[in-house]
């Protein structure tokens, strides 16, 4: 069995974080400032996309891209796109 990942990153006041279950088919969790806005019960090999918004006037969307190797067992990877701009998000580890 594989293991969870977690991602994370600050936006101006507001927190995005995403969760990814254990192994390659876990569920998928994207929370804004500790809520969940968005949820997946299972992600597959390839690129799944989450959308959110920030609770900002006027709201502010964006999308979280969540990458998992097709082939090779290896480690998701998460971007945040926000104003047509992407940024990585660190893994952050979670005991």
């Amino acid at each position: 069995m594989g293991q969870s990942h977690h991602f994370h990153l600050d936006q101006g006041d507001h927190s995005i974080t995403v969760n990814v279950g254990p192994g390659r088919a876990g569920e998928v969790e994207l929370l804004v400032d500790g809520k969940v806005v968005a949820y997946q019960k299972e992600h597959s090999a390839g690129m799944n996309v989450l959308t959110g918004e920030l609770p900002e006037e006027p709201v502010h969307p964006f999308r979280v891209l969540l990458r998992q190797p097709h082939l090779v067992p290896s480690m998701p990877r998460c971007t945040l796109e926000l104003d047509g701009v992407e940024q990585p998000m660190p893994e952050r580890l979670v005991i």
